[in-house]
């Protein structure tokens, strides 16, 4: 079976943004899409590891930037690659507030949505979050960004390095080093499951 099957699937690359307080935070997510149009009703789905996911899940609202094909491999790394917990994710970044209070990306998204969440579904690692969209304002006519365009023409190439024995994680390049991972290994960096993890050869 080969799991890059997945990287075919038709779907984005997303900065979900939400604010608890004064603080504001974001994080990368893959998986947004309209299920209904009457009422306009979105999905989300998020790692509970993340902040974001906790202060969604605490305010009840959120934003969606829609990340272009120009979009730099910065934005991936500040919104995905670190936590909220620990950095600013905002501090270096072009920001611009909707009408609910929360950010989204002007420089780097065609378009964003603000929603108002109706329920939750827990599925594991991750909690589904279906919202009722409030807002929404398309920013310019680039095209989004998919996860396979991503992966092919973003996300640099990893470095050739010394012959290292582990593993190491197809989402962002963190080696575990160590046989056998463990099945229950989640990538410190990304937050990604053992399932996203190769051998290295």
């Amino acid at each position: 079976m080969n799991n890059k099957a997945m990287y075919k699937l038709t779907y984005g690359l997303f900065v979900l943004t939400a604010k608890d307080g004064d603080k504001d935070n974001g994080c990368i997510i893959n998986t947004a899409m309209q299920v209904t149009t009457n009422p306009n009703r979105i999905i989300i789905t998020v790692n509970k590891e993340n902040l974001t996911h906790d202060m969604v899940k605490k305010t009840g609202i959120f934003n969606i930037s829609i990340l272009t094909e120009g979009t730099g491999f910065d934005v991936f790394q500040n919104f995905g690659y670190q936590s909220g917990r620990d950095a600013d994710k905002m501090e270096a970044i072009t920001l611009a507030r909707s009408e609910n209070g929360l950010v989204y990306l002007p420089d780097t998204a065609n378009a964003y949505i603000s929603a108002k969440v109706v329920t939750t579904m827990d599925l594991g690692t991750h909690t589904m979050f279906v919202a009722d969209v409030t807002d929404m304002e398309v920013l310019k006519e680039e095209p989004s960004v998919t996860y396979d365009f991503y992966q092919s023409n973003i996300k640099p190439k990893p470095e050739k390095t010394e012959k290292k024995k582990g593993y190491i994680c197809k989402i962002c390049g963190y080696i575990y080093e160590g046989d056998p991972l463990p099945e229950d290994f989640i990538c410190p960096i990304c937050k990604h499951g053992a399932a996203d993890f190769e051998k290295l050869s």
